[in-house]
């Protein structure tokens, strides 16, 4: 079966975000256009970010799949990784703050920034 790799940035159990990936069946449709099952969204919104944006440290408020249409976009972790996310690329943005948790910059997060010559262009479609 064929599956199509979600990229995840979540909270983990120390409070801190993290990369992983997981599959996603393609299970329906046919062998020429492989769907997966449908899934449920809240809405959606489109974002234009000049050359020279940077965001702080943040937790995401609602999870949402982020997909980049135009330029760059780099996420940034507590441990001092990133990551780059090129046109035509997303990921799932769930790294909500732990239940309870009062949000420390120094712990909780991550930022995000436009990267290149070209305005960032995104899509988040809320779960």
């Amino acid at each position: 079966m064929t599956t199509f790799t979600k990229v995840i940035l979540f909270t983990d159990t120390d409070g801190r975000a993290r990369f992983r990936q997981e599959a996603v069946a393609l299970s329906e449709g046919t062998p020429q256009a492989m769907l997966s099952p449908l899934m449920p969204t809240s809405g959606c919104q489109l974002r234009h970010s000049p050359v020279g944006f940077r965001s702080p440290f943040h937790c995401t408020v609602t999870p949402q799949w982020v997909f980049i249409l135009g330029g760059q976009m780099e996420i940034g972790l507590q441990d001092g990784s990133s990551r780059v996310f090129q046109a035509g690329e997303h990921f799932h943005s769930a790294d909500v703050l732990p239940a309870g948790a009062t949000f420390d910059a120094t712990v909780h997060g991550h930022w995000s920034r436009q990267v290149g010559a070209e305005p960032l262009v995104t899509l988040f479609v809320r779960d």
